[in-house]
């Protein structure tokens, strides 16, 4: 029986994980069995991330993140979650392997994943100018001409934000008007630095080593044009990775873990969230540690409650 298993390999789970593990609690981890790391092994440097004035890169971060996790005692599998229960007091993990794990806690941290185009050089331009966060990235395209696709809200922050970095930012979206909040919009069509792109898609990105452009599609009669840019930004959404808890777990209009506050207390006693699964606002590595540490600091509260219940001695009459 373990006390505390984390699912997710992010900065809230390794943050969770090294929390727990200080505190004597002996977290078990599952990582994916593909890649561990999260979002952050996608992307190159990072120097918004504090104790690096230089800047570091994101895998390098997680590696140190891991390294510190395991340091105090967290072990770590390299294996994908297919099933839980958390119906009773005791919760069920079962790996991909079939075997089951026990539990008295869950500290749910999957976090979430970009929506992409699904073009073939998405992945591999991928930290060389193409981008799905701007508060990320946007500061290394000084005076640089780039594009956002886009419609919503996200895709006129993002475009606004990056003005103040870039010389051009070009809105790039399929229909002939925006999905985003009217006041989102006014900002966006106030800004001399964007230039909007209508009823058109990216039907491929070009560069062999940087973004160097892109091709795109007119989704009114297919018609097709070169746009000369130096970074993309893809704000089309992104999805919570919550397919292991529907119908289990409480969730809120926007797809993500419903928790109590500011708590990670969701709707099941002794199943606690953290980092983007239950954040759609800000996404960041910094914010979901800090969620990471509430989530096992909440967590280590609620097994000393329990196990107070458990050495309770019943009262003799």
């Amino acid at each position: 029986m373990n006390q505390i298993i984390i699912i997710g390999s992010g900065p809230a789970g390794f943050t969770a994980a090294i929390y727990a593990a200080r505190a004597g609690l002996k977290p078990l981890m599952f990582a994916s069995a593909i890649g561990i790391g999260g979002e952050l092994m996608n992307t190159t440097d990072v120097e918004n991330f504090p104790g690096f004035p230089e800047g570091i890169q994101g895998p390098d971060l997680m590696q140190k993140m891991q390294e510190q996790a395991e340091r105090f005692g967290t072990e770590v599998v390299y294996d994908d979650v297919t099933e839980l229960d958390v119906s009773g007091e005791v919760k069920r993990v079962t790996a991909s392997d079939g075997t089951v794990h026990e539990a008295h806690a869950i500290i749910y941290a999957t976090g979430s994943a970009y929506r992409k185009l699904g073009l073939e050089d998405e992945e591999r331009l991928s930290g060389h100018g193409v981008s799905w966060c701007a508060t990320c990235d946007g500061f290394f395209f000084r005076e640089k001409t780039i594009a956002v696709v886009g419609g919503g809200d996200s895709a006129m922050e993002e475009a606004t934000f990056l003005t103040r970095f870039a010389d051009k930012v070009y809105v790039i979206h399929r229909r002939d008007e925006l999905k985003a909040s009217k006041i989102m919009q006014q900002r966006a069509f106030d800004n001399p630095k964007i230039e909007f792109i209508w009823n058109s898609g990216v039907s491929a990105i070009h560069g062999e080593t940087e973004v160097t452009g892109l091709t795109l599609q007119s989704t009114v009669d297919g018609s097709e044009r070169e746009l000369a840019i130096e970074g993309l930004f893809i704000a089309i959404g992104n999805d919570p990775r919550t397919h292991l808890v529907h119908g289990k777990l409480d969730l809120t209009d926007e797809g993500t873990i419903a928790v109590d506050g500011r708590s990670s207390r969701t709707s099941v006693a002794g199943v606690f969230a953290a980092g983007d699964v239950i954040d759609p606002h800000y996404r960041q590595a910094i914010t979901a540690a800090g969620s990471g540490t509430a989530a096992a600091l909440d967590a280590e509260h609620y097994i000393a409650a329990l196990e107070q219940k458990q050495n309770a001695v019943p009262a003799t009459v």
